[in-house]
């Protein structure tokens, strides 16, 4: 299956409850790469390359979080990039 990659952002209660690191562990273990950074309005902005599905994996497995509640993401797909890992900005 060919790789992709999306700009997603997470609104909702997605900053001060462990959004990122969650985000990179599950990135980490699903195989994708990219990175998240929280923004100053309050929502999260993940650029993440990988398997379709694994991506939508990633997504399901955010809005599982404990504390994490999104309440809608804006998706774009956008060209792919050389990178090796996921990671936290």
């Amino acid at each position: 299956m060919a790789e992709i990659r999306k700009r997603l952002i997470f609104h909702g209660r997605v900053q001060g409850v462990g959004f990122r690191y969650t985000a990179k562990h599950l990135a980490g273990s699903l195989g994708l790469t990219g990175w998240v950074r929280n923004e100053y309005d309050g929502t999260v902005r993940m650029e993440v390359q990988g398997r379709k599905d694994m991506i939508y994996k990633l997504m399901e497995g955010l809005n599982r979080g404990m504390y994490i509640s999104i309440d809608w993401i804006d998706e774009e797909e956008i060209p792919l990039i050389e990178e090796k890992y996921f990671s936290v900005k």
